[in-house]
């Protein structure tokens, strides 16, 4: 049991301020009149829906940590459901104060309303306490969440397929020498 008494509830608009503070590293780049934007849009959608959740978690009134729940499935080709523990956050002023547990807690409550026996989460792979802290919980690594920019990745592609092409002449002749030199072997005996 926590020494300190933690409340959820749902977000509403007058939130979309302080949640940009706390989410600040995972939103998009942008500036903050549109990123308050875009999180009004994520408060307005999960009010609206049953299948996603966004939770403040509060400790003496204020806003201490957030969490967005979502319904869906393991992926596009895996249609098994899951809950998607996106972002939970902790404020770090207000952690080690069962904040964190209280969030997951709700995510598990949130899957055991929907029926759904999985849950899922990403954390940033940099976050050494997070991930301490998620796999303390039981939650084990499934898969690695890998991006670049566009631009980069086309840059990347074109040097390696040059490197490719000339690795795969240099493999054709190699095999070629190994070739002439089992043929000439061959002869010899």
């Amino acid at each position: 049991m926590s020494r300190y008494p933690v409340t959820l509830r749902q977000a509403d608009h007058s939130d979309a301020p302080r949640l940009r503070e706390l989410w600040s590293d995972v939103l998009r780049k942008a500036e903050i009149g549109e990123q308050i934007l875009d999180l009004e849009a994520t408060i307005t959608r999960a009010q609206e829906s049953e299948d996603e959740r966004l939770l403040l978690a509060e400790v003496d009134g204020q806003i201490a940590g957030a969490v967005l729940l979502k319904a869906a499935t393991i992926s596009p080709l895996n249609t098994e459901p899951v809950i998607q523990i996106v972002s939970p956050h902790v404020f770090p002023d207000l952690r080690r104060r069962g904040v964190g547990h209280a969030l997951l807690e709700a995510a598990a409550t949130f899957a055991e309303e929907k029926g759904i026996h999985l849950v899922g989460i990403a954390s940033l792979s940099g976050s050494r306490e997070a991930n301490r802290f998620l796999a303390r919980l039981g939650l084990a690594p499934q898969a690695v969440f890998r991006m670049a920019g566009t631009h980069q990745l086309r840059a990347k592609l074109s040097r390696s397929g040059v490197r490719q092409g000339r690795q795969l002449g240099q493999v054709i002749a190699a095999r070629r020498s190994l070739r002439r030199a089992q043929s000439m072997a061959t002869s010899d005996s």
